[in-house]
């Protein structure tokens, strides 16, 4: 098992960095005075830093007086760069992993690396700061304690419909992150997916020109019409209520009877497929009993 503490790390000497460590570095998401000190002294103290992309790193090191080695990691060279970090890793060196924007390894090949230094017993430990995701959910004036993030839906039509189509139903808030160009099409199609629910679109966060929209998928497809879509946006939607996942059911169709045949068809005793149809229809299951066998 991996672990801080097996690189003997002293209470008083908990920010030291160490070799043989991955670093999980954020970094801001638009204002340059979100980073954190600590992000900083990791980021100066690395032996080298893995970047989705040098050139914009080397930008933000420059910013803040930084000078590092750095080497490439993004998602077409993971496989080949991530061996080329662990065994830099195995061999004392410490790492600092950075995306562009925001928090590695989350929606980002970092999660890769992650994965192989956990498998390879090598220490991970993450430094943390700003994230899009959880950001626009706390602008979003829609409920919090309960969300799933799907990141970008794909760009092929029918993985994207079957992947609406799964998650339809859920009652938790949905967080998406989509590009300007193609924004209005995610719209359109989420409606058709989801029907029409609240919506907190937010973009260009923490920069000057940020923008909260709180509106509903329709009104946001209607705006958008008239407005062309600009910077990265994060699309944070309401989750299903009852009535909805009531309309979609698989049994709204069906009878009483029906119902409890389902079940039973399915390998459940009489019983238990009385108690599941109940609950499915939100009665008392000496209802649904009485109403079968009279």
């Amino acid at each position: 098992m991996s672990s801080i503490k097996s690189k003997n790390v002293s209470r008083e000497n908990k920010n030291a960095i160490i070799g043989g460590v991955l670093y999980l570095v954020a970094t801001p998401i638009g204002n340059l005075s979100d980073i954190s000190e600590r992000a900083l002294k990791v980021l100066s103290n690395v032996d080298f830093i893995a970047a989705e992309d040098t050139r914009n790193t080397g930008k933000l090191l420059a910013y803040f007086g930084i000078s590092k080695p750095m080497v490439s990691y993004f998602e077409h060279n993971k496989r080949e760069r991530g061996e080329i970090i662990l065994e830099k890793l195995k061999n004392g060196e410490s790492c600092a992993l950075v995306t562009d924007a925001g928090t590695p390894a989350i929606s980002d090949p970092g999660e890769d690396l992650v994965k192989l230094c956990a498998e390879n017993n090598v220490t991970v430990t993450s430094i943390p700061g700003c994230c899009a995701v959880i950001n626009a959910l706390a602008l979003s004036a829609l409920p919090t304690g309960r969300f799933c993030f799907e990141g970008f839906l794909s760009t092929n039509k029918n993985e994207r419909f079957s992947r609406l189509n799964e998650i339809k139903n859920d009652r938790r808030t949905t967080i998406f992150y989509e590009a300007p160009h193609k924004l209005r099409k995610t719209l359109e199609d989420i409606l058709s997916a989801f029907g029409d629910r609240k919506i907190s679109l937010c973009r260009e966060l923490t920069k000057l020109n940020e923008e909260i929209i709180r509106t509903t998928l329709s009104g946001a497809i209607s705006y958008y019409t008239e407005n062309d879509p600009r910077g990265e946006y994060v699309l944070v939607i309401e989750g299903c209520d009852d009535a909805s996942i009531k309309e979609c059911a698989f049994w709204v169709d069906m009878s009483l009877e029906e119902h409890v045949e389902h079940y039973i068809n399915g390998g459940l005793k009489k019983m238990d497929a009385i108690k599941a149809t109940a609950k499915d229809r939100g009665l008392p299951k000496n209802e649904v009993y009485k109403e079968i066998n009279s």
